[in-house]
């Protein structure tokens, strides 16, 4: 018999959602990797989780809005990729503004962050949680994936990305014993906003706390539901895009994200 240890991947994972995610995590008794840039946040957090849990934790110092790094993350994860029982695809960023004034590489590492290496890194997982018959996908998308957000086109259009691939996912899953669920929060209180540059936007004055988003997107992903919104005030928002038109809805998110004037 093997000693068979249940590991959880969290990206994205020095702080906010990810962070508290990871904490939920290592209460539920799973060990953790721990992936982000940040060292010295990461280092904490594993020590929070060892201490606090008495659970191992894993510090992954790597960038994965980079071409390959997902394939480097593998590399360096090795084994123990067989043992992932729960990967937590939260890191991405946005960028708020006019998309003909945003620089195109910061477009282009966007998209490679939130959309390339999630389906990379989610590809690379699922065949050993499948060959285990036991796993949980969860990845974080946005109640801006829902409708196209000026302001966010490109940062809604990969959220989009996520959503739509994960509920396919987890039908593809069937009765495989793994499942995929997609998250979608609403605005949410973490450094999201400076790192965007949409602080001083409206959207950025309605904020859940990330504590619980990270709730609800655990007890959402063990419950195996393809999809959930958190938030009171974002739950409306599925049914009010399929009754309100679709540039009707595109126009009042826009407003929410308009940057507002300096003082």
């Amino acid at each position: 018999m093997t000693n068979r240890r249940n590991w959880a991947l969290v990206t994205g994972a020095s702080g906010g959602i990810g962070k508290d995610i990871a904490l939920l995590l290592a209460q539920r008794g799973y060990d953790l990797i721990l992936v982000a840039r940040t060292e010295d946040k990461l280092q904490a957090l594993a020590q929070e989780i060892e201490t606090s849990h008495q659970r191992t934790a894993r510090v992954i110092v790597q960038d994965l809005g980079v071409h390959g790094s997902v394939a480097q993350l593998m590399n360096r994860i090795g084994s123990d990729v067989s043992d992932i029982e729960v990967l937590v695809n939260n890191a991405g960023f946005g960028l708020n503004g006019a998309f003909a004034d945003t620089e195109a590489h910061r477009l282009s590492e966007m998209v490679q962050l939130n959309v390339t290496s999630l389906m990379e890194l989610t590809r690379a997982v699922l065949p050993s949680m499948q060959a285990r018959r036991c796993g949980y996908v969860m990845n974080i998308a946005s109640v801006v994936a829902f409708q196209p957000c000026p302001h966010f086109a490109v940062y809604g259009a990969t959220k989009a990305f996520v959503l739509s691939m994960t509920e396919a996912l987890q039908l593809e899953l069937s009765g495989s014993g793994v499942s995929a669920t997609a998250v979608c929060p609403g605005s949410t209180a973490t450094e999201f906003h400076q790192v965007a540059g949409s602080d001083r936007s409206l959207v950025a004055k309605l904020m859940d706390s990330s504590a619980s988003v990270a709730q609800q997107a655990v007890k959402a992903t063990f419950a195996r539901r393809s999809s959930v919104v958190t938030g009171l005030m974002n739950k409306p928002m599925p049914l009010i895009n399929r009754l309100v038109p679709r540039m009707w809805m595109a126009a009042g998110v826009g407003q929410l994200f308009k940057k507002a004037a300096r003082r």
